[in-house]
C-alpha cells in the first residue's frame, strides 16, 4: 500500500471529530505533511465519494457518510485503486523450460496462494471502519483525544504562531 493510504486514513479519522468542513491546509498542518501531497489524497477520497469538498470561506472537507459505513477497504481502494496487490503474469509459460499455454489448465499455485491472501486482506480491511479506528484512538490516546483534535481543527487561527502562511500573508 502507498503512504497516501495512511494519510487518508488519518484524515478520515480526524474528520469524525468535527461537524463542519476542515480546510486541507489545516489537515496538512495537523499531520505535518505537505498540503500539496495531502490534497492528492483528499481528492482521491472525494472522487470515491468518501469526503466532500465544500467551497467558500468556511470550506474544506467533510465525511460524506457516517464513519460506521466507511471501511478501511473503501479508503485503500480510493487511494491505491481496486486492483489486487498481486497480478499473475504466467511466468510459468516463459523461459527455456516454459509450460505450454495449453498445458496450463489450472491456475498457477502461486497465483492461487496469492489470491487467497488477497481475499483475506480485503476481508480484514472490510471488517474495520473509520468509526472503529476513531474508537481505538480514543481508547489508546485518552477519551478526549479526538475532542482535542476537533478543537484544534476549529480554532480561529489556523497557525499556532499567528503568522499565517506565505500565501495568506503575502510574504
Amino acid at each position: 500500500m502507498s503512504g497516501g493510504v495512511e494519510w487518508a486514513l488519518h484524515c478520515c479519522v480526524v474528520l469524525t471529530s468535527v461537524a463542519e468542513p476542515v480546510p486541507a491546509v489545516r489537515l496538512a498542518q495537523l499531520h505535518d505533511v505537505s498540503p500539496t501531497y495531502l490534497a492528492k489524497q483528499l481528492q482521491a477520497l472525494s472522487r470515491a465519494g468518501l469526503v466532500q469538498a465544500v467551497q467558500g470561506k468556511s470550506g474544506g472537507y467533510v465525511l460524506t457518510r457516517p464513519p460506521e459505513t466507511i471501511t478501511l477497504l473503501d479508503v485503500v481502494e480510493a487511494v491505491d485503486g481496486p486492483d489486487p496487490a498481486f497480478v499473475c503474469t504466467e511466468i510459468r509459460q516463459r523461459g527455456p523450460l516454459a509450460t505450454p499455454a495449453e498445458a496450463c489448465t489450472a491456475p498457477c499455485p502461486i497465483a492461487e496462494a496469492m489470491a487467497t491472501a488477497e481475499s483475506a486482506r480485503r476481508a480484514a480491511l472490510r471488517s474495520v471502519t473509520i468509526a472503529d479506528l476513531a474508537e481505538r484512538v480514543e481508547s489508546g490516546s485518552g477519551p478526549d483525544a479526538l475532542t482535542g483534535v476537533g478543537s484544534w481543527l476549529r480554532a480561529d487561527d489556523p497557525h499556532p504562531t499567528g503568522r499565517g502562511t506565505r500565501e495568506e500573508t503575502g510574504t
